[in-house]
């Protein structure tokens, strides 16, 4: 710290800086350490956003301030040609707006703090209790973002692709769009899965043929469109598999399901945003819907049940015509893994 002062301030100057940050009980590091106009903060690349602060998951994050990332605040389709997005621009604002202001119930004075824009994270955190998990049956984050913004004015905060990135779309402040009467209150996550259908029916054989195939070595792979890419960190020969080769079945709602699980990435970049969540959210209690005997609940919670509940839940849990995240999602691999993040 001294050798710098000396090389860039006149001894006298350089003593009084040094008197100062003394002063003020500042170290001469501390000193070397404040921002300087101008300066560009790099990010690590795997924060998300909360209320306009950078918190950090461990797990690849590309946020929608990213090149490459998925903006639900914009006001045209993401995903056509210039000339027909120019053509829509006058409506566009009525028509690709798809998320809003959280509906929770707020004081006169929380009221109008939050119509300013102005949500604080001590705020959020006294509303935002549940996690929502949901699979997108698009296959890809790209695409999911494609149907939700384009086609559907719909939004999610969160989408994690087969390779494990995840892609935030929204500040957390945001009420996103994506399981209606937990909206207010919830952070929704879209993962990159085809989703579960009927066993042996006509059409999980088509889904199933299209995007999996056998490795002939005892493996299964995930049938990626051309284009989609993955992380670069995993390497050209990487291949997308689902965590167990075969599909999986289960019963949601009473329906009889099977369903291909998701890849071992997700899991893990799925687990450490999910610790992330009950850190920043503690109202978020990190667990799933249980019985009486300790036992996944699958079916939708009653409505009783619902207000009073806090934690992690599926898309089902909140709707009957939902059966996300599937039969194949593993929900212990989830919680036990985010808890034990979490302890350390």
């Amino acid at each position: 710290m001294r050798s710098f002062l000396s090389a860039k301030c006149p001894a006298p100057v350089t003593r009084k800086l040094l008197s100062l940050a003394l002063l003020l009980g500042l170290s001469s590091s501390a000193l070397a350490d404040e921002p300087k106009v101008g300066e560009v903060v790099p990010r690590r690349g795997d924060e998300i956003v909360v209320c306009g602060q950078l918190v950090h998951t461990t797990a690849p994050v590309v946020l929608w301030l990213d090149p490459g990332g998925f903006d639900a605040y914009r006001t045209e389709p993401r995903f056509t040609s210039t000339q027909q997005a120019a053509k829509k621009k006058e409506d566009a604002v009525k028509s690709y707006i798809g998320f809003g202001q959280r509906k929770v119930s707020l004081t006169p004075e929380q009221q109008e703090q939050v119509r300013g824009g102005g949500w604080d994270l001590p705020l959020l955190q006294s509303v935002v209790d549940q996690f929502v998990i949901h699979f997108d049956v698009a296959g890809t984050s790209k695409k999911c973002f494609e149907v939700l913004h384009d086609n559907r004015t719909l939004s999610v905060h969160f989408m994690l692709d087969v390779d494990g990135t995840i892609y935030q779309s929204l500040d957390l402040k945001e009420g996103a769009w994506h399981a209606t009467i937990a909206n207010g209150r919830s952070i929704g996550i879209e993962i990159a899965n085809m989703g579960a259908y009927g066993v042996k029916g006509k059409r999980s054989d088509a889904v199933f043929a299209k995007w999996y195939r056998k490795d002939g070595q005892g493996g299964t792979e995930l049938i990626l469109p051309a284009g989609q890419g993955h992380r670069a960190s995993l390497g050209k020969d990487w291949v997308a598999r689902p965590s167990r080769p075969e599909p999986v079945v289960g019963t949601i709602h009473g329906q009889e399901l099977e369903q291909y699980d998701l890849t071992p990435e997700q899991y893990n970049s799925l687990i450490k945003l999910t610790a992330t969540l009950c850190k920043v959210f503690p109202k978020i209690k990190c667990d799933y819907p249980r019985d009486s005997s300790g036992a996944l609940i699958m079916t939708k919670l009653p409505e009783d049940e619902f207000k009073r509940y806090q934690g992690i839940l599926g898309h089902y849990h909140v709707q009957t015509n939902k059966v996300d995240p599937g039969p194949a999602f593993q929900w212990d691999k989830l919680i036990n893994g985010a808890k034990a993040l979490m302890a350390k």
